[in-house]
């Protein structure tokens, strides 16, 4: 056997260091580049240098039928391996593969750079919104919607929140890709992330504590959102809890949309601004004790009912408990109780510490 000589040697080893590609062997999956030779109704050859000829047959022609009708002799192409070595002798190739396993090497390669994209909204499903990226199927879910496009109903208004992600429809929206799988083909992206960061910054220019003028942008069960007057980029939340001092059963009796509203901020987290209308209204619980004591005949209005017993309007804008036991169950209560309804009560105790009227319906 005759031995390699040293120089030889040397020249390999160099041209391995300089030129790892020229001693790579072709794989199945692996992405190449060639240049066509021929293109006819039921093949493709394509010049794929030291690897030989690659061919691409009628069925995948047809799958990429857009990508091959511009195609002529000479052109460069790329394209996915699916046999290394047919029956004929050619490396056989798929370029609607290619296509596609590029795509999500690009999405990859975005959501690790966090780039912002605009997509154009091309449908919806309960869950959320539909559109193309880079060619494959993108999701965004309700849940990651700004504040600006969050259906503002109700959890329970399910036919309200499929209109208003259709409303949103052929619109174009400013998102981020947030989850990539090419193995299931699960591509999420989300707008509520693309504003995370011109968000944060935009908190840097307000506190907690600071008043700010706004106008209510939607009204939902659980409370309002605010859009800043002086940044209508700018959107804060009102939770119910923090509408009035009195307890709120629906925050659209108190607000509507387009109402003008002075907030008090009072928290800043994760770029989101809670606000507060009932920090800047003077709390009635202070002087609860003046205004009613033990003993006192007076009137007030049912307001709504809970398992507990039924809550009672009362003037200076205070309410009064009447507990359920005074009745024997709910459905008794109702009978003697009406919302709306003015009646007359006693006061049993006064708790302000505990922001708590105890009443008992006086009956004739």
């Amino acid at each position: 056997m005759q031995l390699m000589k040293p120089g030889n040697m040397a020249v390999i080893t160099q041209l391995l260091k300089d030129e790892p590609s020229l001693f790579a062997t072709l794989k199945v999956g692996d992405l190449v580049q060639g240049t066509v030779i021929e293109k006819s109704s039921k093949t493709l050859l394509v010049d794929l240098g030291k690897h030989g000829t690659g061919v691409v047959y009628r069925g995948e022609l047809q799958n990429a039928r857009e990508l091959v009708r511009g195609l002529t002799s000479g052109n460069p192409v790329h394209a996915k391996v699916i046999d290394i070595d047919n029956d004929e002798g050619y490396v056989e190739l798929s370029l609607s593969e290619a296509d596609k396993q590029r795509a999500w090497t690009e999405v990859q390669e975005l959501k690790e750079k966090e780039e912002v994209l605009k997509l154009k909204i091309s449908g919806f499903n309960k869950g959320g919104l539909m559109a193309d990226v880079r060619g494959l199927p993108g999701f965004l879910p309700v849940s990651q919607l700004s504040n600006e496009h969050y259906p503002k109903v109700g959890v329970d208004e399910k036919g309200k929140i499929l209109q208003a992600l259709q409303m949103l429809v052929g619109q174009e929206l400013e998102v981020k890709i947030i989850d990539v799988n090419s193995r299931t083909n699960k591509l999420i992206v989300s707008e509520k992330a693309a504003q995370e960061l011109s968000a944060k910054e935009l908190a840097e220019h307000y506190s907690v504590g600071q008043i700010i003028e706004g106008v209510v942008s939607g009204v939902a069960d659980f409370g309002a959102f605010i859009r800043f007057t002086d940044n209508p980029v700018v959107e804060g939340f009102i939770h119910v809890s923090e509408i009035d001092h009195r307890i709120i059963d629906n925050p659209k009796e108190i607000m509507k949309i387009d109402d003008a509203v002075k907030a008090q901020i009072v928290d800043i987290k994760n770029g989101r601004i809670s606000l507060s209308l009932k920090a800047l209204k003077e709390n009635p619980w202070e002087k609860a004790g003046a205004f009613f004591k033990e003993g006192d005949e007076i009137k007030g209005m049912v307001y709504a009912f809970t398992q507990f017993g039924a809550l009672v309007n009362l003037d200076h804008d205070l309410q009064g408990q009447v507990h359920v036991t005074d009745f024997g169950g709910v459905p008794e209560m109702k009978k003697e109780l009406v919302s709306g309804e003015s009646r007359t009560f006693m006061v049993q105790s006064v708790k302000p510490e505990e922001k708590r009227i105890t009443l008992k319906l006086k009956r004739e």
